[in-house]
């Protein structure tokens, strides 16, 4: 890891604040001197950092994570501010400032959306600005169980190209067993899924302010090494070495190469607003020839959706097969269904002769592979 230029480093909630909630001055300081060693000009970092949520509880009187979406959006929003005027204050005293960049689900999927956030990210990181990336949040909705920014890291390290992930948390490794318990064992290494066969993996940890937990983090690891990018799995106190390229926590090797970085972001982060469903030859023609999905094959329409939006492909039983960006409105389709694009242009004009879902915007998923 020695090699590493360009490198992603999340940290949890638990690492930033009090189990009561409110920021831990002294531990934000203590990351903020890491990266800012790492920070030189022959490295770059990004920080995706949770804690928005946690470090708003204290300030509102809030003993504990609320359940309720308004109150935990309320605390996102004292907190956010918080949050970033402490890295402010820290990173300054190196002379290096900071970027907020607050993400939904909604800049994963769709294309002026994501660019958007590749040039803004970018641009910090050229302008030498560290960027510091959260969840937004203060609105979002579903999202707001996003998996404690653990897959947000590792799609943001996929979209600037990152060559290491490094995965901060309270716990030091991804263990055999409960880590609380004899007899267990942390795993140094993980070359694939095989590794991990019969491994009992936790949820959230002891603190209580953040979603996230052990699960989340392989699910991260498994995105993140998928797409070509090794992933260092430590304790916050062994941030310094993790950055280093020694040894610590668990390493999980890269298990596939680079792929377009927006599909990605198709399965991993998107949202469907509905689904199409298809005859058995679309299905072969989009599974096994990955060809663009055209109106013929289309039997069904279900949900709300506008051009642009990502929806799950369906087969003939219901199971979902891919998702792909929609060329067309809800209410365009219905008409269209069963028919060729060269009779759709004849009788509604040249507008028409198009794909549903081009295959360029439109990722098999991997439930799917056994049918190729």
């Amino acid at each position: 890891m020695l090699g590493a230029r360009r490198i992603v480093v999340k940290v949890g909630s638990s690492s930033l604040t009090t189990a009561s909630g409110g920021l831990d001055a002294d531990r934000v300081d203590a990351l903020v001197d890491v990266l800012a060693k790492a920070y030189d000009g022959h490295r770059e970092v990004v920080l995706v950092s949770s804690g928005a949520i946690a470090a708003g509880l204290a300030p509102l009187g809030l003993e504990q994570r609320p359940r309720d979406l308004a109150r935990q959006q309320a605390a996102a929003s004292v907190g956010q501010g918080l949050l970033m005027a402490r890295y402010t204050a820290s990173f300054a005293r190196y002379g290096l400032r900071v970027g907020q960049v607050l993400l939904t689900a909604e800049d994963a999927s769709r294309r002026v959306h994501y660019r958007n956030a590749f040039r803004t990210l970018e641009q910090l990181l050229v302008m030498g600005a560290v960027p510091v990336v959260n969840e937004n949040d203060t609105v979002a909705t579903a999202e707001i169980k996003f998996g404690d920014n653990d897959r947000l890291a590792a799609l943001v390290a996929h979209l600037v190209r990152a060559d290491l992930l490094v995965l901060l948390s309270d716990v030091d490794g991804l263990y055999d067993g409960d880590p609380s318990k004899p007899g267990t064992s942390r795993i140094a290494e993980v070359h694939g899924p095989a590794d991990l066969d019969g491994v009992v993996i936790g949820s959230a940890g002891k603190a209580g302010v953040g979603t996230g937990g052990m699960v989340t983090k392989v699910e991260a690891a498994r995105i993140a090494t998928g797409a070509g990018i090794p992933v260092v799995l430590t304790a916050a106190r062994f941030a310094a070495d993790a950055l280093a390229g020694r040894e610590t926590g668990t390493l999980f090797h890269r298990t596939g190469r680079r792929s377009t970085d927006r599909l990605l972001w198709l399965e991993h982060a998107s949202a469907p607003r509905g689904a199409l469903r298809l005859d058995a030859g679309a299905v072969a023609a989009v599974v096994q020839r990955h060809s663009s999905l055209l109106p013929a094959g289309v039997t069904g329409v279900q949900g709300e959706f506008v051009p642009g939006d990502p929806v799950d492909l369906l087969d003939e039983n219901g199971n979902i097969i891919a998702r792909g960006l929609v060329n067309f409105d809800v209410r365009e389709l219905p008409q269209l269904l069963g028919r060729s694009t060269r009779d759709l242009a004849r009788e509604l004009g040249p507008a028409y002769e198009r794909e549903v879902v081009h295959r360029d915007d439109l990722v098999v998923l991997p439930s799917a592979s056994d049918r190729r």
